[in-house]
């Protein structure tokens, strides 16, 4: 969990904009390191909710989804996030691109995304 935690305080400024895209990432693909340790084989939304939370995630990037983050769980993060994963459409065209862009994001910072 600490790669991972460590992998999204290196690509937060360059997720702005595009936090789908780093949802379907993070739940639909591979992504190691380039010495080839695997820091993720995809995550269940439960887990990635939960990796938000420990991260203290900017909750207004949900705005992003097209949600109201006054109108998700205030008081339980990791309900807010899975909320707001479970409400993105993460399973769309849309969402599959956003991920495409993610992915070369990430592959420029380093990482090899399956």
């Amino acid at each position: 969990m600490d790669a991972q935690r460590d992998l999204l305080e290196g690509i937060k400024e360059h997720s702005q904009g595009n936090f789908l895209g780093l949802l379907r990432v993070l739940i639909g693909r591979r992504i190691k390191k380039a010495d080839g340790t695997v820091i993720s084989n995809g995550l269940t939304w439960r887990e990635l909710a939960a990796l938000l939370k420990k991260a203290h995630w900017n909750t207004d990037c949900v705005r992003e989804l097209g949600l109201d983050p006054d109108k998700l769980a205030p008081r339980d993060r990791q309900r807010f996030w899975y909320t707001a994963i479970a409400q993105a459409g993460v399973d769309t065209e849309k969402a599959t691109q956003a991920g495409e862009k993610m992915a070369e994001v990430l592959r420029k910072q380093g990482y090899v995304v399956g």
